[in-house]
């Protein structure tokens, strides 16, 4: 065999070599290093995702927090549950007592922020305890944004006006000479109405922080 048809052949059996670029979709473009546009840019969470974001008052305060330092900040996980319990305890971060940090540093820590991550919501490094918003934070601008439509359960107004109700009741026996056992009755009732609306807000509480 010659020379020239051994070269020949070398060249046939040698892979075609293709254009990368013939692999990217049509509707995406490639940037230099190789990423297309459309696997850099996140899909948008679902309303399902974002309800389940923004309806526990932990997980709003810590985006808020975020969203008030620089893009791409890292705040300490211990600033942040800082902030988060002197929200949720009505005082300032100097008159925290050790409890109430660490039920917040916990809950973040183990819960909180672990699932946000999971979304895309924050960057939490659960090693160096630093937190940052993530890309998919964008998506709950709108509904943080927008006023609530509706307001927080007045539980204190609750408990006022059956406590009054009670005191009526008891101004009331004396002032008529009302029988004991019918007293004791609306009291009664006063008591459980009382008991119904504790544990109502107990409920509303745990679910809250779930």
């Amino acid at each position: 065999m010659s020379t020239q048809d051994q070269s020949a052949r070398t060249k046939a059996d040698q892979p075609t070599r293709t254009d990368s670029r013939d692999d990217v979709p049509a509707d995406s473009t490639q940037h230099d290093d190789g990423v297309t546009e459309a696997e850099s840019e996140p899909e948008p969470l679902s309303l399902d995702l974002v309800f389940e974001i923004l309806k526990n008052s932990r997980r709003r305060e810590v985006i808020h927090y975020l969203r008030d330092h620089e893009a791409d900040e890292r705040v300490s996980l211990g600033e942040l549950a800082e902030h988060v319990a002197a929200i949720e305890n009505d005082t300032t971060t100097n008159q925290l007592t050790s409890s109430q940090r660490k039920r917040v540093y916990v809950g973040l820590y183990q819960c909180h922020l672990p699932k946000m991550d999971d979304m895309g919501v924050v960057d939490f490094n659960q090693d160096r305890g630093h937190v940052a918003l993530a890309p998919q934070a964008d998506c709950l601008t709108e509904y943080l944004d927008r006023p609530a439509e509706d307001e927080a359960v007045p539980w204190h107004r609750y408990y006022g006006a059956i406590s009054g109700v009670g005191i009526a009741i008891v101004a009331l026996s004396l002032g008529l000479g009302l029988s004991s056992g019918f007293v004791i009755g609306l009291l009664g009732l006063v008591v459980a109405t009382f008991a119904f609306c504790s544990a109502c807000h107990w409920v509303t509480e745990a679910r809250d922080d779930d």
